[in-house]
């Protein structure tokens, strides 16, 4: 099973959505209160969408991804994984762990 359509996953980006979209209607209403065009407002809701979407993904992309580096002093291997298995978590952690050093 990939774990990046898990059901916990898509269960949080729509949560995600449905709050970015609650926002952007927030932002629109607050705006219209004002006597903002129409256009004007559908505009700034849109933008206010894309942003605030777009930054709550990366968060939710940043928490899910685990990186692996070389203990090795001066060594500047890394592996970054996003929504691995446990299995294949632990199997990119054995290879930076043991794989070659440069330099030695």
């Amino acid at each position: 099973m990939n774990p990046s359509s898990s059901p916990r996953r898509r269960l949080v980006l729509s949560g995600i959505v449905a709050a970015c979209t609650a926002l952007a209607v927030s932002v629109g209403v607050r705006l219209s209160q004002y006597g903002v065009p129409l256009s004007l407002l559908v505009a700034c809701s849109a933008s206010c969408l894309a942003t605030f979407t777009g930054l709550a993904f990366r968060c939710a992309e940043a928490l899910a991804t685990r990186t692996h580096t070389c203990k090795q002093p001066g060594c500047d291997f890394q592996v970054q994984l996003t929504h691995a298995a446990a299995a294949e978590n632990r199997r990119w952690q054995e290879i930076a762990a043991q794989h070659p050093h440069r330099g030695l």
